[in-house]
C-alpha cells in the first residue's frame, strides 16, 4: 500500500529523517514511536507532500507521490493532528463537510456521511451539528476532527498525536472507542506518538525511530521480546513489566497453565470469565477489583472451544514460565 524507500530529509544542513525505508500494508495500523525530534512527525508529513523530502521515494500503490498534484493527493488521505484545527467559525457540520464538498459530492450524500460519522463518532447530530467548536470540549472537538479526516472515506489516514492534547482519562476512553469505530476497518493507518502504552494499545506494527533512524519494526512482541539493540531494550525498559503484561494473551499461557475443564461450580469464590485473547494487564487489573486469593478465572478457549479454570497464582505462575521461554527462544 504504502513503500518508503531511502527517506531523507535535511533542514538547513541538520538531518531530520536519515535514510529510512519501510512499507505499510493494507489496512494495517502502523505506529511511528520515538522521542520528539526523532523525526517521526517530518515522516509523516513527507508522506501527504506537507514537507518535501531532500531524497528518498514515498508510492502510494504503487504511484510515486512525487508525480502527483499535493491537493489532489490530499484529498484522498484523511489527516487528524494534535491540534485539531477546526474552523472556529464553521459549524460542526460544516466542519466535516469540506472534503466531501471540495470533491463535488452531492448535497444529500454529504449529509448522510456527516451524520453518521457524527453518531460514529459519539456526536448525536441533533444535539451537535449546529455547534461551533468553542462550544465543545477537548474532546469532544478531537471527535469532530477524527471525523473530518474520515468525511471523504480515505483508504489512508495519517494521524499526529492525535489524542495528546487530551486529559488522561478522555484519552483512554478515545482510544477505545478510536479501535472499535467501524468506519476505520480496512483502512491503511500511520499514527505518530511518543506514548508508549497509546503505541501497544492501537498499533499492529510499531516503527521505533531515534535521530532520524528507525532503530526497529515489528509488533509489539518483537519489540519487547526481541530487542534489535540496547537503544531498544531502553526505551521500554521502564514500563517493561507493564508492558510485557499487555503483549502477552491469556491463550499464549495456556501451555502452562495448569488446566482443569470446567466441572463444578464454585459456591464460596468469586469467578470472573475471560476470553483467551484478553491480555494479562487487563485481565490483572480486573482481578484487583476481586479478592485475588477467592477468584475463580474461567478462560473460554476459541481453539479447542472449551472451558477452562484456573487461578490468579497460576496465571502469574505461567505469565513469567512463558516470558521465559520466549527469551530463550528469541536470544
Amino acid at each position: 500500500m504504502i513503500e518508503i524507500s531511502h527517506l531523507t530529509k535535511k533542514f538547513n544542513g541538520i538531518t531530520a529523517v536519515n535514510d529510512i525505508s519501510f512499507s505499510v500494508k493494507r489496512s494495517e495500523i502502523l505506529i511511528l514511536l520515538g522521542t520528539s525530534g526523532c523525526g517521526k512527525t517530518t515522516t509523516l508529513k513527507m508522506i501527504n507532500r506537507l514537507i518535501e523530502p531532500t531524497s528518498g521515494k514515498i508510492c502510494i500503490d504503487g504511484k510515486n507521490v512525487k508525480y502527483q498534484k499535493p491537493e489532489e493527493l490530499r484529498k484522498r488521505i484523511g489527516y487528524v493532528i494534535q491540534d485539531i484545527g477546526l474552523f472556529p467559525h464553521y459549524t460542526v457540520e460544516q466542519n466535516i463537510e469540506i472534503v466531501p464538498i471540495l470533491l463535488k459530492w452531492d448535497k444529500q450524500r454529504i449529509k448522510q456521511r456527516t451524520q453518521r460519522l457524527m453518531e460514529l463518532v459519539d456526536l448525536p447530530p441533533d444535539s451537535f451539528s449546529k455547534r461551533y467548536p468553542g462550544e465543545l470540549s477537548g474532546g469532544q472537538q478531537q471527535r469532530v476532527g477524527l471525523a473530518r479526516a474520515l468525511a471523504a472515506d480515505p483508504p489512508i489516514v495519517l494521524l499526529d498525536e492525535p489524542f495528546g492534547a487530551l486529559d488522561p482519562i478522555t484519552r483512554k476512553q478515545i482510544q477505545k472507542e478510536f479501535k472499535n469505530l467501524e468506519t476505520l476497518l480496512n483502512k491503511t493507518m500511520l499514527l505518530v506518538t511518543h506514548d508508549v502504552f497509546e503505541a501497544f494499545e492501537l498499533g499492529d506494527r510499531i516503527c521505533l525511530m531515534d535521530q532520524g533512524k528507525i532503530q526497529q519494526i515489528g509488533t509489539t512482541k518483537e519489540l519487547i521480546f526481541a530487542p534489535n539493540n540496547e537503544f531498544v531494550r531502553n526505551f521500554f525498559q521502564a514500563n517493561r513489566f507493564q508492558l510485557e503484561l499487555s503483549v502477552l494473551k491469556l491463550k499464549d499461557l495456556l501451555p502452562e497453565i495448569q488446566k482443569r475443564e470446567l466441572s463444578v461450580e464454585h459456591e464460596h469464590e468469586e469467578v470472573n470469565e475471560f476470553q483467551d485473547g484478553d491480555n494479562l494487564l487487563e485481565v490483572l487489573e480486573t482481578m484487583e477489583q476481586t479478592s485475588l486469593k477467592r477468584s475463580i478465572l474461567r478462560i473460554k478457549d476459541t481453539v479447542r472451544h472449551s472451558l477452562w479454570e484456573t487461578s490468579s497464582e497460576a496465571i502469574i505462575s505461567a505469565f513469567y514460565k512463558t516470558k521465559s521461554e520466549i527469551f530463550n527462544e528469541s536470544s
